[in-house]
């Protein structure tokens, strides 16, 4: 099985391509794709994807829905891996991994195409697929949770993903506030996936995010969000240019 991304990942909810070379550039060790939540269509994820190998940037894509078609068609175009949101009980995550793995360990439909360099496959393609690309089903839903350290054993799942804020609302907390609770769902996923010899991956967007994911053993950081970047930067440029316009330095402003 191909070894998860270790270290700091960007989190895209747009095809961006410049942002994509900006994080080559800056050693990002992985790309979250936000297929659900974001603008891609077919064709930008495919471009989107086909830029990232060039660049030789594992890419992890959140498809955008537990079903065969979402799962299998970031796949088809070369991801690392294919992140499952809203995934429920034992058995409904047995069935919707198995979308992510070729038979006889799990039931992906051939496509052919970018995977096998747009030739027929050799006889071991299809073993090498299923041990090259990442199954990560997301641990966001109070069923998974209940179910987690089972999940974490499933032939078909190369690790765990957590959705921090997903599996607050869905645990009846309302807002993520990283609260005691939180901190326990956590330690209960990172304790699943170490007894099952597997990875964790978090979206850690805060320092005592990025602490508890350290402490727990987290083996990707997704640390820095699209948008977010592009919101910090504009505030923070714009109160550069207001300090000099009213005569203030930076550092007397602070």
């Amino acid at each position: 099985m191909t070894a998860a991304p270790r270290g700091l990942g960007l989190w895209l909810s747009t095809p961006n391509a410049a942002l994509l070379e900006i994080a080559s550039a800056q050693e990002v060790a992985a790309i979250v794709l936000d297929i659900e939540h974001g603008t891609f269509d077919l064709a930008s994820l495919d471009a989107t994807l086909l830029v990232s190998r060039a660049m030789g940037l594992p890419v992890l894509a959140k498809a955008a829905a537990p079903e065969r078609a979402a799962i299998q068609q970031p796949l088809d175009f070369g991801a690392t891996g294919v992140v499952i949101p809203h995934v429920g009980a034992l058995a409904h995550a047995a069935a919707v991994s198995a979308f992510a793995k070729f038979p006889p360990l799990g039931s992906r439909s051939f496509a052919g195409g970018r995977t096998v360099a747009y030739q027929s496959p050799e006889e071991t393609f299809f073993s090498g697929e299923n041990g090259r690309t990442l199954c990560l089903p997301m641990i966001e839903t109070a069923e998974a949770l209940d179910a987690v350290e089972a999940i974490a054993t499933l032939p078909t799942v190369d690790g765990l993903f957590v959705g921090p804020s997903d599996l607050s609302l869905r645990r009846g907390r309302g807002r993520y506030r990283r609260t005691l609770e939180d901190r326990r769902d956590l330690e209960r996923i990172a304790a699943a996936a170490r007894a099952a010899g597997k990875p964790w991956i978090m979206p850690a967007w805060t320092a005592e995010e990025q602490q508890w994911a350290r402490e727990l053993g987290s083996r990707l950081l997704v640390v820095a969000e699209e948008q977010a970047i592009l919101a910090d930067g504009l505030a923070d440029a714009l109160a550069a240019a207001q300090d000099r316009s009213s005569g203030a330095s930076p550092a007397a402003r602070s």
